[in-house]
């Protein structure tokens, strides 16, 4: 069959999906294109649900990738509110909750990763939340205003931002966190120390290097989280954020490799089946800079992987590669993300911490492997320039905030 005019179908329409499905159409793709999303509405922004939509001031309007007349003008079936349960690759057919077939010459997957649950007693309890989707934003938003006492468990990003949202609209805010700091999986010691003091400032309470053990109710409802020293801290929610692990369980099921994640190659194509795709937080990409493979959530590596696979169908080069970067926005600072510390043997701390404008920088060698920049926008632009080319640094200026970042290349 002629490329152009082949049938693809995306599973899945969140931020990778909806932009691999408008990337086929600009490229040039003349084929049918169906984009099946098991949420009511189009493909949308994810970050600004834990901060703009928390706080009233984006909706799914606002937060939308395209309107959705979009997918009707260009050609997309879109079908909202229905999920894949099963992939038949043989017959190259999808089978949907709603009992329909879809067939495809091509078969892109964007399902995307789902939150990780807190498997103790009391989980069910109403007021236990996760934020993931449009509608976990919804329901937690609902449950948050002045006076109200939110337990968020789990002191990584996404449960940081729900605090500084939480002190924002008014609410008493308790971050629990196993580990002896924040951010201990993310993130060096010097930037745990700097947000826990942040967030303090604002009157956000952690209890760091505890376990909880179980959630307490009342007719059906959360009132509690109890630690394992027998503490129990009550609340009126309680919001999860301990991770979150790839939907890859239609791709395991057809039978594709997978290793947390869907393993790919350069152009997002399945080392198992040439016909299929996956892009975004379900993918096991190979990261070249690093030399090794590693599953990414971040919407800079959704709109890469999606221009790959949209490139790959349409008989466009491969597209250069990307330094990985992300970014968290927590009351008036902004952490931009570039690399990942990968086998990382010093640090350097450049600016001043207490002025709220500083960057770590992660070497290996003379090599930059990665850079956390608060408020220091020429930091994190140069450094995620330096990791991508591997040039060396010299370290003297590196460390000299006096000494441009231009000038740290050698």
């Amino acid at each position: 069959m002629n490329n152009a005019l082949q049938r693809v179908s995306i599973i899945g329409a969140g931020h990778a999906g909806g932009a691999v499905a408008a990337l086929l159409r600009q490229y040039g793709h003349k084929g049918s294109i169906t984009l099946i999303g098991d949420e009511a509405i189009p493909p949308y922004q994810r970050p600004p649900l834990s901060k703009a939509w928390l706080k009233g001031e984006a909706d799914a309007d606002s937060l939308a990738l395209k309107p959705l007349a979009f997918y009707a003008d260009n050609g997309i079936d879109f079908r909202p509110g229905v999920e894949a349960v099963s992939l038949d690759r043989n017959d190259k057919a999808v089978r949907l909750s709603d009992g329909e077939t879809v067939a495809y010459d091509l078969l892109i997957l964007a399902t995307g990763a789902r939150a990780l649950t807190l498997p103790v007693e009391g989980g069910d309890l109403s007021g236990v939340l996760s934020l993931r989707t449009a509608a976990d934003a919804e329901a937690l938003k609902a449950q948050i205003g002045p006076g109200k006492k939110v337990a968020v468990i789990g002191g990584g990003y996404i449960g940081l931002e729900v605090a500084a949202s939480g002190r924002a609209l008014g609410a008493e805010v308790v971050v629990v966190e196993r580990e002896a700091r924040i951010l201990a999986r993310v993130a060096c010691e010097t930037l745990s120390d700097f947000f826990t003091e942040h967030h303090q400032k604002h009157q956000v309470a952690f209890e760091l290097g505890c376990s909880v053990v179980a959630l307490e109710g009342r007719g059906g409802q959360v009132t509690g989280v109890k630690l394992a020293d027998g503490r129990l801290i009550a609340c009126d929610v309680v919001v999860i954020g301990v991770g979150a692990t790839p939907n890859d369980k239609l791709a395991n099921a057809a039978g594709l490799e997978c290793a947390d994640g869907v393993v790919v190659d350069l152009d997002a194509r399945s080392v198992t089946d040439r016909s299929i795709f996956a892009i975004g937080d379900v993918a096991r990409r190979p990261m070249p800079i690093y030399e090794r493979m590693f599953r990414m959530e971040s919407v800079p590596n959704a709109l890469e992987q999606a221009r790959q696979a949209a490139c790959a169908i349409t008989g466009r080069p491969r597209p250069n590669g990307e330094c990985p970067w992300q970014w968290s926005d927590q009351f008036d600072l902004k952490l931009q993300i570039a690399g990942y510390a990968f086998d990382a043997d010093e640090i350097i701390v450049r600016g001043d911490p207490s002025a709220a404008s500083f960057a770590v920088f992660h070497l290996k060698g003379d090599q930059i492997q990665s850079v956390e920049a608060i408020n220091a926008p020429p930091e994190f632009m140069m450094g995620k320039q330096l990791i991508l080319s591997r040039r060396r640094v010299d370290k003297a200026r590196l460390a000299d905030s006096a000494c441009s970042m231009k000038e740290v290349g050698v």
